[in-house]
């Protein structure tokens, strides 16, 4: 009986997924423990594609390639495997250096608007650090 309670769907909102439970989902399907359907049900995620939507979010294989895991794969498969796990890292690093490049250019353009601001109403918004302050810091580690 007891059994039969834990194996209830569980209705959950759309919002109310935390990123621990949609990681944790993620692992276990990614290491074979349970299947996209099971942890649906076991864990009630209500969308069909949330769950795929998570794998390739979070997820390190790319599930849109996904080849059956019934059969063995030949030398040939495993290297296709493996070339599209090259894209996918060449993906994702594109899409860092993309955000890298974006970041550096929202600082040069915040470093910009605090100069001008400053120029303007002659106010120093930057903190001075003082040359003195830099070295007690060094030497107070030396003497520990």
């Amino acid at each position: 009986m007891e059994e039969q309670i834990n194996k209830q769907y569980i209705k959950r909102s759309q919002r109310d997924y935390p990123l621990s439970l949609k990681l944790q989902i993620v692992l276990e399907i990614e290491q074979g423990i349970l299947t996209k359907g099971d942890a649906r049900t076991k864990y009630g995620v209500q969308g069909r594609t949330t769950i795929n939507e998570w794998l390739e979010k979070y997820g390190t294989f790319d599930w849109s390639n996904q080849s059956p895991l019934s059969m063995s794969k030949t030398v040939e498969q495993k290297i296709l495997e493996l070339e599209q796990k090259v894209k996918l890292l060449e993906k994702q690093k594109n899409l860092l250096e993309h955000q890298l490049e974006n970041a550096v250019q929202k600082s040069i353009f915040f470093d910009m608007m605090i100069d001008i601001a400053e120029k303007d109403l002659n106010i120093p918004i930057r903190k001075k650090a003082l040359p003195e302050q830099s070295t007690n810091t060094d030497k107070q580690k030396i003497k520990r």
